[in-house]
């Protein structure tokens, strides 16, 4: 039940951040997010990222604070940007 939520939750975010003005912000199988608390910056990642459970995690997370209103046309992921690096840097 817990794997179905989220690939539910992953399914609404991809949807979300597809949108015509994300899509053009990265490559083809890749979404643009914005990492940090105060100061963001902008990474590009595979969206097979969308299937690991840590960066369900941090959209989660995203999803509470901001909503799926991206003014940046990217995901907004607010956690310091070492804990993002260190998050995805274990995804090999």
């Amino acid at each position: 039940m817990a794997l179905m939520r989220s690939l539910l939750g992953a399914k609404k975010i991809l949807g979300a951040v597809t949108s015509k003005r994300a899509t053009s912000a990265a490559p083809k199988g890749f979404l643009a997010v914005y990492v940090g608390e105060s100061q963001k910056k902008r990474y590009v990642v595979p969206i097979s990222y969308l299937s690991q459970p840590s960066f369900q995690a941090l959209l989660t997370k995203s999803e509470e604070e901001f909503g799926f209103d991206h003014p940046m046309g990217g995901l907004t992921i607010p956690c310091p940007e070492d804990t993002f690096v260190n998050v995805t840097s274990r995804f090999q």
